[in-house]
């Protein structure tokens, strides 16, 4: 349709040329929209994670104060206490969010290893008696001057990060199946084991959904993710049944009405909040069921307050402000040159996303109870202190993308990087080890020459610019030769398809 409109444009301006003696040029296709236009800028993923964090927290918090008052006034004498607590977590999980937003990526993947290991030793200690708090029949929290904290959340971030750091540096689809599996896997187990031990369901499934997510992305074969997704669920299946209390849950789920006033209640009041709720809600602060009908109202089943206050339409915008995280997350793994910035950011939003879909299926009666929490809107200070740190990596991978370094390099002034001070990033530069690996495994693929068979020409070393562009000094502008992967100009001509992702799958 638009080139038809072109065509009698052009006749009217021109009546006597003939369009048949012309030669066809290919219309240059730009953004139609304004919107369109401001999803081809180069920050635009950097803002986006930004805004969409920025609104789960302050809806997070809102929704706590109001489904914690009641609560907090029976347990503390004050309608605050929750709200406060959550809030100085929050606080605390903004810094870190700062902290990694500034962080050199070089820096992060220098302390990944140390960190997977302190909380290695955090998930032993926190299994000790007498060091180790139970709550809600797990011993899994640190309690420290009225405040707790749950190692296994750390841990899951640490496991994220090493594996993105081991599995990079490996270079992902070029490396073979034991490169991939040894010693992601075994020490992925030895963590996996300790939070059973606690134990802690949820926990277990969200970090066996950060090992899969790893793998998945780093480019197991077909047929060995799908052996070990298996092996996931027949576990978690056992573990569902293997004790008392789950495997109620599991059997309440199966059969809502079998002990509605026992281990089916908590289900069953989160349903009747959400059908009071209707399509806008009673009113913020306005329902009934945290009132002592619903348990953990202000944590696990948090959603079902949501939608008896804000209705369908406040549930409904809550999933979009998700899905928008999802597009936002996937966006900038599709678009980062950094195997280990793409693989990180990929396997966060898969473990977040997660997350709220178990929480929110169990509230619904789609999923058997876990207790997991709905990341930043739950009252969790660990949960939401842990979240936001990774959203400041996902932050740091969208500063990190070629077109976001080029134009940050290149002096075009961004307000949010000139409000929160933040460091020009560096270009992507493969490490020396990756180098010497990859002119390795290029030399050891080479078919070997037969007898009698003479070796191939040398090739020149005087470039031709028709065969190879030609290399420019990397100082210059921040820019880096086109040769080592850095954000050349040349780079960026080729487009965002032009770029090898390696071993990323997205479907």
């Amino acid at each position: 349709m638009s080139n038809i409109l072109t065509r009698l444009r052009n006749r009217r301006a021109n009546p006597a040329a003939d369009d048949s003696a012309q030669p066809a040029v290919a219309p240059v296709r730009g953004p139609r929209t304004r919107f369109g236009a401001w999803l081809g800028r180069p920050m635009t993923s950097f803002h986006l994670i930004i805004a969409v964090a920025a609104l789960l927290t302050t809806m997070g918090l809102t929704m706590v104060l109001s489904a914690s008052g009641v609560y907090s006034y029976d347990t503390d004498g004050s309608p605050w206490a929750v709200f406060g607590r959550q809030a100085l977590w929050t606080v605390v999980g903004l810094v870190a969010f700062y902290v990694a937003l500034r962080m050199r990526v070089q820096m992060m993947r220098k302390l990944a290893f140390s960190g997977f290991a302190i909380s290695i030793v955090l998930l032993i200690l926190v299994l000790i008696p007498g060091i180790g708090k139970i709550a809600n029949g797990s011993r899994g929290w640190f309690v420290v001057a009225g405040f707790s904290m749950q190692p296994s959340e750390l841990a899951k971030i640490a496991l994220a990060v090493w594996g993105a750091h081991l599995l990079a540096a490996r270079r992902m689809e070029q490396a073979s199946l034991r490169e991939m599996l040894v010693p992601l896997v075994p020490a992925a187990v030895i963590a996996l084991a300790l939070v059973v031990s606690q134990p802690d369901l949820g926990q277990t499934m969200s970090m066996g959904v950060i090992l899969l997510g790893l793998l998945w992305y780093a480019g197991l074969p077909l047929r060995v993710f799908l052996s070990s997704l298996g092996a996931v669920i027949v576990s978690g299946a056992v573990l569902a049944v293997s004790e008392g209390y789950r495997s109620d849950r599991v059997q309440s789920w199966l059969n809502p009405a079998a002990d509605a006033q026992g281990s089916g209640y908590q289900a069953r009041q989160a349903r009747f909040a959400l059908a009071n709720g209707g399509i806008f809600g009673d009113g913020l602060g306005q329902g009934t069921a945290k009132w002592n009908y619903l348990p953990n109202a202000h944590n696990d089943f948090i959603f079902a307050i949501i939608g008896e206050e804000l209705g369908f339409v406040g549930a409904a915008g809550l999933l979009c402000l998700f899905g928008l995280f999802a597009y936002t997350g996937m966006r900038i793994a599709r678009r980062s040159a950094d195997p280990f910035l793409r693989l990180l950011t990929a396997t966060a939003t898969l473990w977040i996303l997660s997350q709220v879909f178990i929480n929110v299926g169990y509230v619904v009666g789609l999923l058997p109870v876990t207790g997991l929490q709905l990341p930043l809107i739950s009252a969790g200070g660990t949960s939401t202190a842990t979240t936001l740190l990774m959203i400041g990596i996902m932050a740091n991978a969208a500063r990190h993308e070629p077109e976001a370094v080029a134009a940050l390099r290149a002096g075009r002034d961004d307000r949010v990087n000139r409000l929160l001070r933040l460091p020009l990033p560096a270009p992507y530069v493969p490490t020396r080890t990756e180098a010497l690996r990859d002119r390795l495994r290029s030399r050891s693929d080479r078919p070997p020459a037969r007898a009698g068979q003479k070796p191939p020409p040398k090739r020149s070393r005087t470039p031709r610019t028709a065969e190879r562009p030609v290399r420019r000094s990397g100082r210059a502008g921040g820019q880096q030769p086109a040769a080592v992967g850095g954000y050349g100009a040349g780079q960026r001509k080729q487009g965002r398809r032009a770029r090898t992702l390696e071993g990323q799958r997205y479907g």
